[in-house]
């Protein structure tokens, strides 16, 4: 089980957002490549990182920001927001990203996502986030029809490596997570599922790795982090007894 610390782009900076609104960012880090190196230091085996320009507008805006992070640090980073394209998976990875992340995509073109699994085995994520049960495309701005279990059932047998489920409703709030829709979605699917959205401090790591939820593959830590709620020492060295 991996717990991965959240690294999300603003315009070049490492900030976190309420429930995916652009307009309540809180500015963290003015130098994401020292955040990762933070990270890295505290013990971490991983990273997400999440281009939110890129998100909204459709392609890649925080180049420079994410290529100063995988200069930074060795452990694998994993990278979403606004990657669309074979071309842009390509590049990424190609430059040292670990797996890339498909959401808007995943939904808008399930078979560029069968494509990128084909030719990258083990290097794709899909990256689904939710509000009230439904997908939620381009940067949480609009809401589809499609079910969570609906969406990650068409990547069963596609080489996927994991799926990344976010509650938006519980982003950035601190309300804690989601875990019994988390494990709900895991016992729907063969694809390891990671919990993002709303982990709120230790009680939420304490969950996590009871044997109720021995199903999740891993979670994610935004705000808690940041702002001192999230004990990374302590909070790996729970989730390490069950890696």
């Amino acid at each position: 089980m991996i717990l991965y610390p959240a690294i999300d782009l603003k315009d070049g900076h490492c900030v976190r957002l309420q429930q995916g609104l652009m307009d309540k960012a809180t500015v963290f880090n003015l130098s994401p490549a020292d955040q990762a190196r933070e990270f890295a230091a505290q013990g971490f085996r991983s990273i997400h990182v999440v281009d939110l320009n890129g998100a909204f507008e459709g392609r890649p805006v925080n180049a420079d920001a994410v290529s100063a992070i995988l200069a930074a640090v060795e452990i694998p980073v994993q990278l979403g927001g606004g990657i669309r394209s074979l071309d842009s998976i390509s590049l990424w990875l190609g430059r040292g990203v670990a797996r890339v992340i498909l959401g808007t995509v995943a939904v808008r073109d399930p078979a560029l996502v069968r494509q990128a699994c084909a030719r990258f085995p083990g290097k794709i994520a899909v990256g689904i986030d939710a509000k009230d049960g439904r997908v939620a495309v381009e940067g949480w701005a609009e809401t589809s029809e499609l079910s969570v279990a609906d969406l990650a059932r068409r990547f069963e047998d596609t080489g996927v490596a994991a799926i990344v489920y976010t509650d938006i409703g519980r982003d950035g709030m601190l309300t804690g997570l989601n875990l019994d829709s988390t494990a709900e979605l895991a016992r729907a699917v063969s694809i390891p599922v990671i919990a993002s959205g709303g982990l709120a401090g230790i009680e939420d790591i304490q969950r996590l790795v009871s044997p109720k939820y021995a199903m999740i593959a891993g979670a994610i830590a935004g705000r808690a982090l940041y702002d001192g709620r999230l004990d990374a020492i302590r909070a790996l060295e729970l989730m390490g007894k069950v890696a």
